[in-house]
């Protein structure tokens, strides 16, 4: 097991408090993965899918209270308030651990109490962390032997005296003596919390058994925790994919990008290029932690070993390497599980005569309740979670210990105006500025037009763990650090539209003929136009054999537009606003800078 004094002591603690009825330490094995799976099984907790279609996976339904994150119930419980900053919901540490340990109080009775120890990156890797989490849930068990690694490795890593991130996390479901277990347990909403101790380096979740709320090593660990820890041990810990890029002669580049939901990361995370002779392999999806290595090189490793991704909307043709990386040893949560046993969601791309619906209910497409609203049969927030090794287009570096050095940050939007397809910033603190001010258009209320941009800094408006100015200054620090080694910063809108709105960008494995000329860039190979906003492809550079795109479209995909881009410039004013008076001045300097340049 271990001989880790703090650990043992850790867990002998939790055991104390929480009163389960047993105690079990996780080794990572597939026989404790199978074993696991069979007692869901027979509990009724999880569904065997048919070994043919889909072997060796399984379906759950969880309670339609616990379906997603719970943003309202997650807190940053720091000392200070002004360290959580804006962009976060503040508690006091002290009056927090009081409420939680009452509820933790007994909490696992009639349950086990499983002890995962957990590598967030490659086990033994120089950029990677050790978290332990104490969790009452198989579910959150098998769901983290895929999305880390898992097991007595990591404990023989961590040895007597190595430094874990606790983590824990209960249902919040206590069993009485011969009580039935539910089918997902969890508490009600008013009960469930996300917690974060950012000054030691703690996570305790109660209530919920869903996602990020329960598997604490992702948004939890990976970006909220380590995004402090990061600022204070001179790293990154940033809400990117990572891909590697390679050119006909054979020359490597690595490209970690951020993007708000809903605009194409999964998709460009896995991107089958179109351009003949470019190769394009996945490192991560999702997460990117970045350390400077020994030549002044910031190099990047994937520190998750699975995906989590939405399943409505992936199909073969948005992401059939996401499809293909669920075809076996896959988990889901919230499908439909059809007639035949296999899985179904909306936008999937393939027929269904009909099943059991998220809810467990009686389903088949079409159906309608009483006011004549469609029924969905999966659940818009339904999830698969999937070795990432089951990708077809995983690059073979992807758990290297050491990383990839990064040559290229991208960072993105969703943006029907304004935004040209694609421009470089002029310097890293330019590129900053750029992940800064990254924004979407509402979608909810799109006829809305005094509703103001939806600004989303790095992606990371949700998960950084403290002061949102902190954070952009930590970015601005790192970029001094790296002097001329530092990458080279691009923002993308593959969303504009027309004046009829028609997409003017086919987007998907298109997108690859963007990122063609972004390597070209950092290679030297390529010139570019200097606009105010930044520096634009040269005609004829940004290649478009063989796409119908008129020149007329073309000028529209990338006019900038100063009259609209001015305006978009007082959302950013009061959004910086909003940071309070902490806001960093090289923010502010670049923010005037572009003001200048558009007059």
């Amino acid at each position: 097991m271990t001989k880790n004094r703090k650990l043992l002591d850790w867990v002998e603690e939790i055991r104390e408090l929480c009163k389960p009825d047993s105690v079990y330490w996780c080794d990572g094995s597939k026989e404790e993965y199978d074993r696991l799976m069979n007692e869901m099984v027979a509990s009724g907790m999880a569904i065997r899918l048919d070994e043919k279609k889909r072997p060796n996976s399984f379906a759950f339904n969880s309670d339609p209270s616990d379906v997603a994150r719970v943003e309202s119930r997650t807190y940053i419980a720091s000392k200070k308030q002004e360290d959580a900053g804006p962009t976060n919901n503040w508690i006091d540490p002290t009056e927090l651990k009081k409420t939680m340990l009452d509820l933790y109080d007994g909490c696992m009775k009639g349950r086990t109490l499983y002890v995962i120890p957990f590598s967030m990156g490659p086990v033994g890797s120089p950029i990677a962390k050790i978290g332990i989490e104490i969790t009452d849930s198989p579910y959150v068990v098998t769901n983290m032997h895929i999305m880390t690694r898992v097991g007595n490795n990591v404990l023989e890593v961590l040895g007597e005296n190595g430094e874990f991130i606790p983590c824990l996390h209960s249902v919040g479901a206590p069993l009485a003596a011969g009580q039935k277990d539910s089918r997902w347990p969890c508490a009600p909403i008013e009960e469930k919390y996300i917690a974060h101790f950012t000054d030691e380096n703690t996570i305790w979740s109660y209530g919920s058994g869903y996602g990020g709320n329960a598997l604490l090593g992702k948004k939890c660990l990976a970006l909220r925790i380590a995004s402090n820890m990061a600022r204070h041990e001179g790293w990154m810990a940033e809400h990117m994919l990572i891909l590697r890029m390679t050119n006909p002669e054979g020359k490597k580049f690595h490209i970690a990008a951020a993007f708000p939901s809903a605009c194409g990361k999964t998709n460009l995370a896995m991107l089958q290029s179109t351009v003949e002779g470019w190769n394009v392999e996945c490192i991560g999806d999702d997460i990117a932690w970045m350390k400077i290595g020994s030549e002044g090189k910031l190099y990047a490793i994937n520190p998750e070993a699975g995906f989590f991704g939405v399943a409505p909307g992936t199909s073969k043709e948005s992401n059939p390497m996401a499809l293909a990386s669920v075809s076996s040893n896959a988990i889901f949560t919230n499908v439909v599980v059809t007639d035949d046993n296999d899985v179904w969601w909306e936008d999937m791309g393939t027929e269904c005569s009909g099943g059991k619906d998220w809810l467990n209910k009686d389903w088949k497409p079409g159906m309608k309740d009483a006011n004549g609203k469609k029924i969905l049969g999966a659940h818009p927030n339904s999830r698969f979670t999937a070795p990432a090794s089951q990708c077809p287009v995983i690059c073979p570096d992807w758990e290297d210990p050491n990383g990839v050095p990064i040559d290229i940050f991208i960072f993105g939007g969703r943006r029907t105006t304004t935004i040209p397809l694609v421009h470089e910033a002029f310097n890293f603190n330019h590129g900053v500025y750029l992940g800064a001010t990254a924004a979407s258009e509402p979608t909810a209320a799109a006829l809305d037009v005094v509703q103001k941009l939806r600004f989303d800094p790095f992606a990371m408006k949700p998960f950084i763990g403290y002061h949102v100015s902190d954070y952009i200054d930590h970015w601005f620090e790192m970029g001094d650090k790296l002097g001329d080694q530092a990458p080279r910063c691009f923002y993308v809108n593959w969303f504009r539209k027309d004046e009829q709105g028609k997409w003017l960008w086919p987007g998907f494995g298109e997108n690859s003929r963007v990122l063609k000329w972004m390597c070209e860039r950092v290679e030297g190979k390529i010139d570019a136009v200097e606009t105010p906003i930044g520096l634009m492809p040269c005609k004829g550079d940004l290649l478009l054999d063989g796409l119908d795109i008129s020149s007329e479209d073309y000028a529209e995909l990338m006019k900038v537009d100063t009259n609209l881009f001015n305006k978009s410039l007082d959302d950013v004013g009061e959004y910086f606003a909003s940071f309070g008076s902490n806001i960093s001045p090289r923010l502010i300097k670049e923010l005037d800078s572009l003001r200048s340049r558009l007059q």
